[in-house]
C-alpha cells in the first residue's frame, strides 16, 4: 500500500525567477498555501528557499518539492545535486523529490537514477520520491526498480484539453498519486464555454472549476500566479464541489492538446 500521501493543493514557481517568485512564495505562504514547488533547472531554488525562510512559517508545516535535472542523474551526481538544492532551499531535507524529465535518449538506465533517488530518501534528503513526464513504459520501469509504493507521485502535464487518461489510469491501479501540472493549461482552459458555464452556475471563476475537477479526480494541483487575488481565489477551488453532470461535461473536452513536448526531453507520449 503506498502511504507517500502529498498534499491535493500546492503553489508552482516553473517560470517565475527573481524578486517575482519571492513575492509569490511569500504571499502564497501568508494566504496559507503550504506546499511549493520548484526544480533545480527553474534556476530559483535560492529564491524559494529565501522566501520561506523570511514568511515565518515552521518547517514542519511546509511541504517542499524539487526536481532533479537531467544532467544529474548518473549515480554518482544525484545525491551531490540534491544536497546543493537542499543548501539552496535552506533546508535539511525536500519532502518529495522528482525525476524531472526521462533520461535523454536513455543516457542514465531508470533502474540507475531510481536506484540513486532511493538511496537519498535512505540518507534523509528527501521524504518522498516520484518522477515526471513519465510514460506507462516508464513508470513499469521505475516500478521495476523501487516498487510501486516507494513512488508518490507522477507529475504530468494535464488539464480539460489533454485528460492523460492512458496514464493517469494506470497509475491510479498501481497506488500512485497524479500531480497535474499546467491545470489551466497556460490559460486557455478558462474561456472555455462549458468550463464558464460551470463556473456561472456556482458562482465562481473558471480557474476554481478547473482546479477543483482535477482535485475530485483525485490529482494533486500546482498552480501558480504572480497576483494575490489570483493565488487568494485559486485557493478557494478547495471548497468547490462539482456535480457529476458537470464533471461529465468537462471530460467530453479532452482533445489530447498537448502544450509542453520540448524535443531531446520528451518521451514517446502514450
Amino acid at each position: 500500500m503506498n502511504t507517500n500521501t502529498i498534499p491535493a493543493f500546492g503553489l508552482g514557481t516553473f517560470r517565475l525567477k527573481d524578486q517575482v517568485v519571492i513575492d509569490s512564495v511569500k504571499t502564497g505562504l501568508e494566504l496559507g498555501y503550504r506546499l511549493v514547488d520548484t526544480a533545480q533547472i527553474y534556476g530559483n531554488e535560492t529564491e524559494v528557499g529565501q522566501a520561506i525562510a523570511e514568511s515565518g512559517v515552521p518547517r514542519d508545516e511546509l511541504f517542499i518539492t524539487t526536481k532533479i535535472w537531467t544532467a544529474n542523474y548518473a549515480q554518482d551526481k544525484l545525491v551531490p545535486s540534491l544536497t546543493d538544492s537542499l543548501a539552496k532551499l535552506r533546508t535539511d531535507h525536500v519532502d518529495l523529490t522528482l525525476i524531472h524529465w526521462p533520461s535523454p535518449k536513455n543516457a542514465v538506465p531508470v533502474a540507475e537514477f531510481m536506484g540513486a533517488l532511493a538511496e537519498a530518501k535512505a540518507q534523509g534528503l528527501t521524504k518522498r520520491i516520484g518522477v515526471s513526464n513519465f510514460t506507462v513504459a516508464l513508470m513499469k520501469e521505475a516500478i521495476a526498480a523501487v516498487g510501486a509504493d516507494a513512488i508518490a507521485t507522477n507529475q504530468i502535464e494535464l488539464h480539460p484539453y489533454l485528460q492523460n487518461r492512458t496514464v493517469a489510469d494506470f497509475a491510479k491501479s498501481e497506488g500512485i498519486r497524479i500531480t497535474s501540472y499546467m491545470t489551466l493549461a497556460y490559460g486557455k482552459v478558462l474561456k472555455d464555454p462549458v468550463i464558464e458555464s460551470i463556473a456561472a452556475a456556482h458562482g465562481a471563476t473558471t480557474a476554481q472549476v478547473v482546479l477543483a475537477w482535477a482535485m475530485q479526480l483525485g490529482y494533486a494541483v500546482i498552480p501558480s500566479s504572480t497576483k494575490r487575488a489570483n493565488l487568494e481565489s485559486n485557493l478557494q477551488a478547495q471548497a468547490l464541489t462539482l456535480r457529476d453532470d458537470e464533471m461529465a461535461q468537462i471530460a467530453t473536452l479532452d482533445r489530447g492538446e498537448r502544450l509542453t513536448s520540448p524535443e531531446g526531453l520528451a518521451p514517446a507520449w502514450d
